[in-house]
């Protein structure tokens, strides 16, 4: 368990760079595997992320989500049916090695456009595996829509936002 100050972390935090081995292995950060290991999940749920040329990575608590959101939808409805197609049927159980590691597969790179390099970016439940150049465009996106939705939230703002 990762203990910060004495608190126990049982989510995904912060961000680590980490380089594939010629196998196409990459080591899992310790304090992911930490977050992991605590959520009892064997191994690295995958799949690629809907939206973002990036993979969504987690354990049980991710399957939780899941299934909280697949719950929403009638079992017979097109809605469940493609979200359990894209999140369920499409995703991969990697297998951590006793270093740590998984190796990322072909599909799994090709999609996220990774090559030998990888950034890991927490995201409390789960976790993104990004190429980093992308991934700092995409930071850089996502600070540029954090500061405008702020500006909207400031008093006297002309947008239609909840006042702050």
């Amino acid at each position: 368990m990762l203990r910060i100050r004495g608190v126990v972390m049982d989510r995904f935090l912060a961000q680590f760079s980490a380089k594939l081995d010629s196998k196409g292995r990459v080591s899992i950060p310790a304090s992911f595997r930490a977050v992991l290991a605590k959520d009892g999940h064997e191994g690295l749920f995958v799949y690629r992320a809907l939206d973002q040329p990036a993979l969504d990575c987690g354990g049980h608590g991710l399957l939780k989500q899941i299934d909280g959101l697949l719950a929403r939808f009638d079992p017979y409805s097109e809605a469940y049916d493609s979200f359990a197609t894209a999140l369920l049927a499409e995703s991969e159980i990697l297998k951590l090695d006793p270093e740590g590691r998984v190796a990322v597969t072909e599909r799994l790179k090709a999609h996220a456009g990774i090559a030998d390099a990888v950034v890991f970016v927490g995201k409390q439940s789960k976790f993104q595996i990004w190429e980093p150049e992308r991934f700092r465009a995409h930071s850089e996106e996502a600070k540029t829509r954090l500061r405008a939705y702020r500006q909207s939230l400031e008093p006297g703002s002309n947008s239609s936002g909840a006042q702050g």
